[in-house]
């Protein structure tokens, strides 16, 4: 059974920093890309990063220039660096992965989600 954990979300002031990780386990042959979304209240979800297996990457515009997004593919890990967050940028940030099993079939995989909050 594949789980992907998430940890780093919290509570921070305007201009500060966050990190948020997401392990992925359980029977993965390997995973192509991995991404963050996140969904505000009332809100749909949205992308707000993604990074392919050979490391290129996509940023939503509102995010570009403040997060970056990487990955160790040894652990099957992703990350989500967060600089001068906003308080636009609270909201529960999921992970999400397309992981391939053993059968060469790709499912694509959501974390439970963490909750980050920027204070004005």
């Amino acid at each position: 059974q594949v789980q992907l954990v998430e940890s780093g979300g919290g509570l921070v002031q305007a201009g500060g920093s966050l990190r948020l990780s997401c392990a992925a386990s359980g029977g993965i042959f390997s995973i192509n890309a991995m991404g963050w979304y996140r969904q505000a209240p009332g809100k749909q979800r949205d992308l707000v990063a993604v990074i392919t297996s050979g490391g290129s990457t996509n940023y939503t515009d509102s995010v570009k220039g403040r997060f970056t997004i990487s990955r160790d593919n040894a652990k099957n890990t992703v990350y989500l660096q967060m600089n001068s967050l906003k308080p636009e940028d609270t909201a529960v940030y999921y992970c999400n992965a397309r992981i391939v099993f053993a059968s060469l079939h790709e499912y694509n995989r959501w974390g439970q989600g963490t909750q980050v909050t920027v204070s004005s």
